[in-house]
């Protein structure tokens, strides 16, 4: 069994983190490699959104972004009835997992490319479009019957952070550049892709060993939420594609991103808005289990049971 090699690069750095090695990558260099890594998502979307009409895509984002809104919205429930959260906590957490990691997307993205397997850039416009709503859920379930949401803070925090401004501008360089534009940079920003998200991953890796004792004082129950949601969450993003006649590849990215959760903009979001969760527990279910199980044994799984469900409906 092989591992596609940027998440060997992960799990060196979770082992580098559990045994407590002195490995570390400095402050500026993962700040600069994830600037890279959100504007090359963003223009290689771009690049292939201008070979297609904006008009053809609202339909499908109307979709895929309706349907995504019922995980944030199950999560809660679950939370709140079977782990007996109190409503700030559950609601920090479903916000989390309704919004979308953006490496994992490109983890998903680099898997499918080593096995040529295609899939349509515009998958990022979906990436871009469900950041927001699933933090906006998250805020109304946990403010219900409540006052005092600073909401024009909360938006500002979210659609002036850089994965929003970075995924958008390089949404926008791309389309406004086109194929034959964009082609002097493809050496930087295309070629290079896969070297720095290894590098990424493997500062990735790091974090998430740290994390790991937050989630061990936090309980078995957050625990199993942690692989038992995105792998439900990945599921309807299965059904999802398939309502919308995917590709294979396609699938596989739509389920990556109902399965992932956020990590960067969740947590700014709920310290704005929901102050009093506790954020050990949503960063820790998130990065600690959530990101590691997608990266390891979740796109494998979405990809299989894309393959599968192709062929059952074909």
């Amino acid at each position: 069994m092989s591992f596609e090699p940027v998440i060997l690069f992960f799990m060196l750095g979770l082992l580098a983190g559990v045994v407590r090695s002195d490995l570390k990558i400095p402050g500026v260099v993962y700040e600069a490699l994830s600037i890279f890594l959100l504007l090359a998502i963003g223009m290689k979307g771009g690049v292939e959104l201008a070979r297609h009409s904006v008009l053809d895509l609202a339909l499908p984002a109307a979709v895929v972004v309706g349907t995504a809104l019922l995980i944030p919205l199950a999560a809660f429930q679950v939370l709140r009835v079977v782990g007996r959260l109190s409503r700030p906590d559950a609601a920090s957490i479903a916000a989390h997992y309704g919004s979308v990691s953006v490496v994992t997307f490109a983890v998903a993205s680099s898997y499918l490319a080593s096995r040529a397997l295609p899939a349509d850039g515009y998958m990022t416009v979906f990436l871009a479009l469900l950041e927001l709503p699933a933090l906006l859920v998250g805020v109304f379930l946990a403010r219900r019957g409540q006052g005092g949401v600073r909401w024009k803070a909360l938006l500002h925090e979210v659609l002036a952070g850089k994965s929003i401004v970075l995924l958008a501008g390089g949404l926008l360089i791309g389309w406004l550049a086109g194929p034959q534009g964009i082609q002097p940079l493809d050496r930087v920003f295309f070629d290079l892709f896969k070297g720095m998200l290894a590098f990424f991953l493997l500062e990735m890796g790091l974090v998430a060993a740290g994390r790991l004792a937050d989630l061990r004082r936090a309980g078995p129950f957050l625990l199993v939420f942690a692989i038992g949601t995105p792998i439900c969450a990945g599921l309807l993003g299965l059904l999802t594609a398939r309502l919308l006649d995917f590709s294979v590849g396609n699938s596989v990215l739509l389920a990556t991103l109902y399965a992932s959760s956020s990590y960067i903009a969740a947590p700014a979001a709920m310290r704005i808005a929901v102050p009093e969760a506790n954020p050990a527990l949503s960063i820790g279910a998130s990065l600690g289990v959530t990101f590691p199980f997608n990266l390891i044994a979740g796109i494998p799984l979405y990809h299989w049971l894309a393959t599968h469900l192709k062929g059952v409906f074909a």
